[in-house]
Order: structure tokens, then sequence, then C-alpha cells
């Protein structure tokens, strides 16, 4: 059985969901001890909860530990299993994140499966859907993953209510993915969603972004949103090239003006473009996991990155636990950094 500290590295849920998800893909039994260790409240919390059990429906498998606040989970995972499942994070938390939780399970299961999850959608502390089907998913695909996603209900902070579904066919093998460089000239798309709040908000974060950056006009909308749990606002910076895209978002919050939020979420579009590099710090942690599972099948991926947050060297650490991989990194002159992954 494997033993796991959830207290080190970053100390998260991060470290909760590769290691289900690992566990349950390679079969190996798993004891995880010190949950979120690192955070002020430790534990498991509802959307990790979901994860939980989520991977336990999809992998057939035995667990203890699994109940609110519980710092302690083992998992002896069983048969994969695809079909119809649904999921209830039963607050704001994340739906993506419990997505994100068993995708790889099902890619290795034995039928396609469709997914409902019920959940937070679009919140600041978790990949917010349009991320997800955007930037993630169009690089799984070139890994030889067929996954699609679609957003029925858009759940804000605080409410959520929201509802993705996620249909995904066995996968014949991942395969690597090389993203060293940009292709292609830029491409800009800003979205402001707004639900049950004036779409004014919307209008004057675009307006923002217009004004200090002089992109057309067509490049930018305002969606109110009909269907979702609550209020809410973001308005969201996408970066396309030919072989990545980056979409930066920016949070509405009460009592933050409209135009703050647009600022922010433009001085970090700003860093990324000067960065000069194609995996931005959130995209280059989510994809570490499936390049991992693609070098225990013999291919090898690299993508060219900046620092790595702490986030991803944790991660890293419970990859090369449960993985007979090796994971390089290779800091350069400039502030980036060159990340191989391949088989030992």
């Amino acid at each position: 059985m494997i033993e796991i500290n959830g207290s080190e590295g970053e100390g998260g849920g991060q470290i909760v969901r590769s290691s289900l998800a690992l566990a349950a893909v390679t079969g190996q039994p798993i004891r995880l001890t010190n949950i979120r260790g690192g955070r002020k409240k430790p534990g498991l919390l509802r959307q990790h909860l979901a994860g939980v059990r989520a991977i336990q429906q999809v992998c057939s498998g035995e667990v203890s530990g699994d109940q609110l606040g519980s710092g302690e989970l083992t998992l002896v995972p069983g048969q994969l299993s695809g079909g119809d499942h649904h999921f209830e994070v039963g607050s704001a938390g994340s739906a993506v994140l419990v997505a994100q939780t068993i995708l790889p399970v099902l890619l290795h299961a034995d039928t396609p499966s469709t997914i409902t999850i019920g959940g937070g959608t679009h919140a600041s502390w978790a990949p917010p859907f349009d991320f997800f089907l955007c930037c993630y998913l169009p690089l799984l695909a070139r890994m030889n993953a067929i996954v699609e996603a679609e957003i029925e209900s858009h759940g804000f902070y605080p409410a959520g209510g929201g509802r993705i579904v996620m249909k995904v066919e066995p996968s014949t093998g991942i395969t690597g993915l090389t993203l060293t460089d940009r292709a292609g000239s830029l491409q800009t798309k800003v979205t402001a969603l707004v639900s049950r709040i004036p779409e004014t908000v919307g209008q004057r974060e675009c307006e923002v972004i217009a004004r200090k950056t002089g992109w057309d006009q067509k490049a930018f909308q305002v969606v109110d949103v009909q269907q979702s749990g609550g209020p809410g606002n973001v308005v969201m910076i996408e970066l396309g090239f030919d072989n990545v895209s980056e979409l930066i978002i920016g949070f509405g919050k009460v009592g933050v003006k409209a135009e703050q939020v647009a600022r922010a979420a433009l001085r970090e579009a700003r860093a990324y473009l000067a960065s000069d590099v194609p995996v931005g710090v959130y995209l280059a942690d989510q994809l570490l996991l499936p390049m991992g599972l693609a070098a225990r099948n013999g291919h090898r991926s690299e993508f060219r990155t900046g620092q790595l947050s702490l986030h991803s060297q944790t991660h890293i650490d419970v990859l090369q636990r449960f993985l007979d991989i090796n994971i390089r990194c290779v800091s350069n002159e400039n502030g980036t950094v060159h990340v191989s992954v391949e088989g030992i």
C-alpha cells in the first residue's frame, strides 16, 4: 500500500485528487494521512469528498475515512467501469475538479461514460469550466483522449448550483505531447459573463480591456447567463495560438469595481504574453498527470513554462510515487523552465 502524507509540499487538495486517480488507474491501494495538512481548515471538504466518492464508484473501490473533515483515507481500487454517473458536490465546490479527478480513470475504463456533476463552475480557487473546455481538453485530444464537455448551468461563488456534463471515450493509449513554443499568430477573445446583475458590469470590463489593448471590437462580447444557481460575474481573456490557448479569468466580487477586475485580468494576460512560453502556470500543473500516463505507455512529453508553482512541484512528487517515470525540470537563464516527462 502506498502511503501519502497530505501535508507535504503545498499540502492541499491536489495531493488527494491525483493520488486517488493514480491509485485507481494503476490498481495500487493507497493510504492518505494528514489530508490537506497545509491548509487553515484541514481535512476533506465537500468537493474533495465528492471526488473520493466519484473515484470509488468508477473504480468499484473499497474506501474508509470518507467523511467530511476526515484527515485520513484509504482506497483499495477494483475494476474500472464507465457508464452513466451523476455526482453532486453539494456546494460551490468545484465540479470541474471532480471531473478532472475521475477523467484519467474513465479514459482507462471498459466502456464509454457520461458524467453529470453538480457544483461550482466558476470560482477563483479551481479551473473554471471555460478553461477546462478551451485550454485543457483540446490538448488531451492531441494525446489520444476523446472527451466532450458542456455546461448546462453556471455555478458562481458562493451559491454554486451549476451543472456540467462530460462524455468520455475509453482511450486506446494516451500518447505524448510537445509544447515548447507558441505556433502561429495571436488570436484574442474577451467574454464577460454576468448573471442576475446588470449587463453594464460586463460592458465596463470589456471597455477597459478594449481601451488599453486596442483589440478589435469583434473580439468582445457580454453574455447574460440565464441558467445559473445564483448571481455572478467573470471576465475571460482568451489568448489563442495554433497549438495552445491560455485563458485568463477575472472574478467579479462584491465591493470590487468592474474596472479593477478587468485591469487585474489584463495584467495577468500581459504577463503571460511577455513570458513567451506556451504553457501557463495552471495548465502546466494540469498537463503533468496525462503526460505521466503517456510516459507509462512509453511516450515522451515535454513543454516550456514559467517558474513551477509549489502546486506543480508537489504534483511531480506524487506522480513519481505511483508511476515508473522521470520528470526533469531544467531552469533557463530567462526564467523559463523546460519540463520533460518520460518512462524510466
